[in-house]
């Protein structure tokens, strides 16, 4: 058995440097992790801990309190049913039309296609936030207003979806695409069988940021509802936010407990396909 070689000075120099970038890193972690932590911790902290000064991260008494009085004073069941509705019907259709258009742009040889692909490049240079007005006019006038139809449609595709799956499926061999039509595969059988299962990291990838985008929105519910009813999860709590009987109800424990019910969900989602999201953005747009 040879003996072990001693590492040599290009060794050393190659495991110090991928220390400093583990170093730093872990510092940029923290750094961006150290807001949400607060919050976590903040949902269980007593009013005492959270007045603290100078302010206390772990708190001395865990407590469910904020949770309850938040379930008291607000109608949290009917808001968290409210974005789960909305976001899951948004993600959904971002999943059947993107990626039904996006095969289209990639697989499809028709005339104008160049052109439909540069207004979605056109559509992905336009501020969001300058089409609530025509938005809400659109919706208005066709009574959608307060209505679930009100808060999807206007989201139920979107520029950037459609860009991600066009750019993937482009790596889908057209060898295999014309084989199967060879065998007598329709357009369907190609699109359901055969391209979507090999985009799974795309489809994981649109929608993480499609069900984020949708739970965390918050200007268009905001505008296109009036009912409290309709309220979903962030404008409930904003306009909890703005109660002036909200120190008197239960202060800052209760909107960190509110905070931490939003983020939950995205958690889950997260959890779920991140093995698919992170092989999506390694391989997205390649060929």
């Amino acid at each position: 058995m040879s003996a072990p070689t001693a590492p040599t000075g290009t060794d050393l120099k190659g495991r110090f440097r991928r220390t400093q970038w583990y170093v730093i890193a872990s510092l940029g972690l923290l750094v961006m992790a150290a807001p949400f932590l607060w919050m976590a911790l903040s949902a269980f902290k007593t009013r005492e801990d959270l007045t603290a000064s100078p302010p206390v991260w772990i708190p001395a008494q865990w407590t469910l309190d904020n949770f309850s009085a938040l379930l008291h004073q607000l109608d949290m069941p009917r808001y968290f049913m409210n974005s789960l509705i909305v976001a899951v019907l948004v993600t959904v259709c971002n999943l059947l039309f993107c990626s039904m258009l996006g095969y289209a742009l990639a697989k499809l040889d028709f005339s104008g296609r160049s052109k439909v692909f540069g207004v979605v490049l056109a559509a992905l240079m336009v501020p969001g936030n300058l089409l609530i007005l025509p938005l809400y006019v659109l919706m208005s006038r066709l009574s959608l207003i307060d209505s679930y139809a009100g808060l999807v449609l206007p989201f139920a595709a979107s520029a950037f979806g459609v860009f991600l799956m066009r750019q993937f499926m482009q790596s889908v061999p057209d060898e295999m695409l014309e084989a199967a039509r060879i065998d007598g595969a329709g357009e369907w059988y190609i699109f359901w069988r055969i391209v979507l299962p090999l985009v799974k990291p795309a489809l994981a990838t649109l929608t993480i940021f499609t069900f984020l985008g949708s739970w965390n929105n918050f200007v268009w519910p905001l505008v296109a509802t009036n009912d409290p009813g309709k309220y979903t999860l962030p404008v409930a709590l904003a306009t909890f936010a703005n109660d002036p009987n909200r120190t008197v109800a239960g202060g800052n424990g209760m909107l960190m407990a509110g905070s931490l019910l939003v983020v939950l969900p995205v958690l889950v989602v997260f959890a779920v396909l991140q093995r698919h999201f992170t092989q999506g953005i390694a391989t997205a747009g390649l060929k």
